[in-house]
């Protein structure tokens, strides 16, 4: 297995991919809301390959939390190829990304997910009881993990997509 950057010719695959692993109607979900308009963050855009053919593929997307406007990213989707599942693409896309976004300086994940699949990473329910998202999720997989411990300490309100022009006023501030 290889881990590697997403690359321009992955888009078509990882498209199918996706449609393959969770449906067409995947769109509809609200952590989508959070995607519409937004680039997904190509420093954090993984593919794992076995022997050059892709079996999964993981993106983060730049939010921002509360009045604050507090940045972190959100993770998903994580997709493996339905007949390769239970064969560690999944869990070694999750390792490989988190540490890269932690060795970029990214210091809070959220996401929506199975917990039982994403507490052995460090993701909790505890660490997102005080954000909310822009539309109906099931509350025990909306799940955080700071990558940096206290980085979400009085860290509270509605989690909003993070536009280009949303991230530059944000770092002015932040100066």
């Amino acid at each position: 297995m290889q881990i590697v950057h997403e690359r321009p010719t992955d888009a078509a695959l990882i498209e199918t991919l996706l449609n393959d692993a969770f449906g067409p109607g995947r769109s509809a979900k609200t952590v989508y809301k959070l995607r519409e308009g937004v680039a997904h963050d190509p420093a954090l855009a993984f593919v794992a390959l076995e022997d050059g053919a892709l079996r999964g593929s993981i993106r983060y997307w730049p939010i921002l939390i509360g009045a604050g406007q507090t940045p972190a990213v959100l993770l998903g989707p994580l997709a493996v190829d339905p007949a390769h599942k239970g064969r560690g693409f999944g869990k070694a896309l999750m390792r490989h990304s988190l540490a890269h976004a932690a060795s970029l300086g990214h210091r809070i994940v959220v996401l929506v997910g199975d917990p039982e699949y994403y507490n052995p990473f460090g993701f909790t329910r505890e660490k997102a009881l005080d954000l909310a998202l822009p539309g109906p999720v099931e509350e025990r997989r909306f799940l955080a993990l700071e990558l940096v411990s206290g980085a979400l300490d009085g860290v509270t309100g509605m989690i909003q997509p993070s536009h280009p022009q949303t991230r530059r006023l944000v770092r002015r501030r932040a100066a």
